[in-house]
């Protein structure tokens, strides 16, 4: 069972992410904004898999939808799509080196941008370019940093 300081940091990091998301960033480099809400949720799935889980990931979802204003439910799926693949490989992922760990999630990244796709093209609305798969490769970059600050606090809580 969580306790309740690392309860208020997963809150925290996940309200930073929401941030991070909603920051705003030049149109020549926006395609390459990485999801940090799939990066926040995939470390706290990995490490804490069996409070953090696929209620989780809907609700944080649905908030990213109102934030983003985007359709009630892609953002939920597409985080809950993440977090069933990576609660059902976790055994395996969290003992992996990190640069292991980076191509997990770039695969992770890549399946959700194809999972966005579908979504789009179930809706008939215009399909994200594949320059945005450099989201994927920003995003499996940023995993190390993102998974070292996260550990180091969640440790730092215990």
């Amino acid at each position: 069972m969580m306790r309740r300081r690392t309860r208020l940091l997963q809150a925290g990091s996940i309200l930073a992410a929401l941030l991070l998301a909603l920051l705003p960033l030049p149109d020549a480099i926006a395609p390459f904004r990485p999801f940090w809400m799939a990066l926040v949720l995939a470390y706290w799935v990995l490490e804490h898999g069996d409070d953090t889980g696929l209620g989780i990931a809907f609700f944080v979802g649905l908030l990213v939808d109102v934030v983003q204003g985007s359709l009630l439910g892609e953002y939920a799926l597409r985080l809950v799509v993440i977090a069933f693949l990576l609660d059902r490989f976790r055994s395996r992922l969290r003992f992996y080196p990190i640069w292991q760990q980076v191509l997990a999630i770039a695969a992770l990244l890549v399946n959700d941008w194809i999972v966005t796709a579908i979504i789009h093209a179930f809706l008939g609305q215009p399909q994200h370019p594949f320059a945005s798969l450099g989201s994927a490769a920003v995003g499996a970059v940023l995993w190390g940093p993102v998974h070292a600050l996260l550990a180091t606090l969640d440790r730092g809580r215990r």
